[in-house]
């Protein structure tokens, strides 16, 4: 495999610096920033494969940040947070983030969930050299290519994120079946779910606002209300 690049983003440096010694004694490589101004400018510098930022800091807190990265690349990014609050979870998710990690964390858990989303964006094929399986899925003008990690919509390439691809894969090569939350997260996460239900929600309401004309009333990603979701098989 190739070296894994982490940004590490976090105004305490004690905090900073702890993680990059457990991510280190992975054999990942490790890039530190104190603000989110320069997790920006070290995302623009250096080719990252993940990124950990913590939400409170000054000059830009993670949030922002966050916001701008995701207009530029679509790496995978763990928020990290002292406030437990489902406000603040759905926030970072809503911005962009992979997932969400509560301090104080286990740093055990924090490992998994960086394996977890590096595996994934390895199996996405967004690391070069990485093999893809060939496979083409589709309903109507929605076509999701495994072979070349996109999706399109009527011809026109949708910008999506590894989890909103992951899903997109895993309900279109499934078109017309319904999976519950909890089989959704599963699938794409690749780990037991607990609690998913605002994580895959903000991630379907994410997706429904790049594929759906009307994403209240949608043509593809739909719900079956008590059961779960599915994409329409057109």
């Amino acid at each position: 495999m190739a070296d894994i690049n982490i940004l590490v983003c976090d105004d305490d440096k004690e905090i900073a610096g702890a993680i990059e010694i457990y991510l280190r004694n992975e054999g990942y490589n490790v890039f530190k920033a104190y603000d989110g101004l320069q997790a920006l400018e070290t995302a623009r510098r250096e080719n990252l494969h993940l990124i950990i930022m913590d939400i409170m800091m000054p000059n830009m807190d993670g949030v922002q940040a966050t916001m701008k990265i995701r207009e530029e690349k679509n790496i995978p990014i763990i928020m990290l947070s002292a406030k437990s609050e489902d406000y603040d979870k759905i926030t970072g998710l809503n911005v962009g983030a992979d997932d969400y990690v509560t301090k104080p964390f286990n740093p055990l858990e924090l490992i998994a969930r960086v394996k977890s989303q590096i595996r994934r964006y390895v199996n996405l094929g967004s690391i070069a050299g990485t093999q893809a399986v060939e496979g083409v899925y589709s309903s109507g003008g929605l076509v999701v290519d495994d072979s070349q990690k996109t999706v399109t919509l009527d011809g026109e390439q949708v910008v999506v994120t590894p989890i909103e691809f992951g899903i997109l894969k895993f309900l279109t090569e499934n078109a017309g079946r319904v999976f519950s939350i909890g089989q959704i997260y599963e699938a794409v996460w690749n780990e037991p779910a607990y609690n998913p239900e605002n994580t895959v929600a903000v991630h379907i309401r994410r997706i429904r606002e790049k594929i759906e004309i009307d994403p209240k009333n949608p043509k593809y990603l739909k719900v079956v209300w008590g059961i779960g979701y599915k994409i329409e098989k057109i």
